[in-house]
């Protein structure tokens, strides 16, 4: 009984990482409104160290469309503006010197609909995630009923399972649709 509990316990962290996995994701996807998380996987040259942009610099919206980096030392900004544009972004960074401030142009629609497709696939790896998740733990718990745990006891495991990887693939596809309907208002 404790061996399938711990199964249980391990299927239900694996499935609430695949979750906030999903989330941290779709977060970076950019809906037309500026938001510091956009830059959250960006990573600055600092002293000969890839550092992360929010470790040098602090990333505040003042408004929907604008995103200024104020850097903690001037002498990094040339690295930061190269980065940001380096990166997949397309943002094209302005710097006056003291900071650097990126404006967000707004989506087209044919933009917004290639995103939410991009949104929908980082959905779905989530899903599959979760269903791996599933997968080990049905494996685990056959094995144990191989070595003499009774039949009744894994099969309720299994539906126990099952109601886990339902509840969580629904929290992705809640989070799918808030992040779909954030991408096409306008």
């Amino acid at each position: 009984m404790e061996d399938i509990d711990l199964y249980l316990e391990e299927a239900k962290d694996q499935m609430e990482k695949s979750v906030q996995h999903t989330q941290a994701e779709l977060n970076k996807v950019r809906a037309g409104k500026a938001m510091p998380s956009m830059l959250d996987g960006l990573r600055v040259e600092y002293y000969g160290n890839p550092t992360p942009l929010n470790q040098v610099a602090s990333v505040n919206t003042p408004d929907a469309r604008t995103i200024i980096i104020k850097p903690w030392e001037k002498n990094i900004i040339p690295e930061i503006e190269k980065t940001i544009i380096n990166s997949d972004l397309g943002f094209n960074p302005q710097n006056d010197g003291d900071i650097i401030r990126i404006n967000i142009p707004p989506l087209s629609e044919e933009r917004r609909e290639q995103l939410v497709k991009h949104c929908r696939q980082l959905a779905e790896q989530g899903k599959v995630s979760i269903r791996n998740a599933r997968k080990e733990a049905n494996d685990a718990l056959k094995k144990l009923q191989k070595d003499g745990v009774s039949e009744d006891l894994t099969k309720g495991a299994e539906d126990e399972v099952q109601t886990l990887t339902d509840k969580y693939v629904s929290k992705i596809d809640d989070i799918l649709e808030a992040k779909e309907k954030d991408i096409m208002t306008v």
